[in-house]
């Protein structure tokens, strides 16, 4: 019985300061390694929601066009996507409801941009990246529809 007893008396006093040092400083070490790697990816992470939200407004488009015999006007903008437009040229076609639920921002926080006739395209959506200015490099490029 005398054994058991020091049995249980060493399962109940937990782990010793040294121990708990040791873990501490294995998770710093972690994430002293890992962090920075994660944090590099969020220009590549950001330029691919962009590329994203692109493609998904570009098949929203060609649905307009499919009902309306033309894409919007540049004055129209991709807020035809969302709300029949009023001005410009007719839009008889327009599927109720709209081809988009809101238009999305760019992962900059920036609206998109869009011409029509396009300068790459028959139309152009492109987001002017980081900066918000045309040009650029790295995270401050366009990301448009013609890539």
């Amino acid at each position: 019985m005398h054994i058991d007893s020091q049995r249980k008396q060493r399962r109940a006093r937990g782990f010793t300061l040294v121990e708990i040092m040791v873990v501490v400083v294995i998770i710093g070490i972690l994430g002293a390694l890992v962090v920075p790697k994660l944090l590099g990816r969020t220009g590549e992470s950001r330029v691919t929601a962009a590329k994203v939200d692109i493609a998904t407004m570009m098949q929203a488009l060609k649905l307009y066009k499919l009902d309306n015999q033309r894409y919007p006007s540049t004055e129209q903008g991709l807020v035809s996507l969302v709300t029949k437009p009023t001005a410009g040229p007719a839009a008889n076609g327009w599927k109720s409801g709209g081809y988009l639920e809101k238009l999305p921002k760019d992962p900059w926080g920036n609206a998109y941009q869009y011409l029509s006739p396009g300068i790459h395209g028959e139309v152009d959506i492109f987001s002017l990246g980081a900066d918000g200015q045309p040009g650029g490099t790295g995270e401050d490029a366009d990301v448009g529809s013609w890539e």
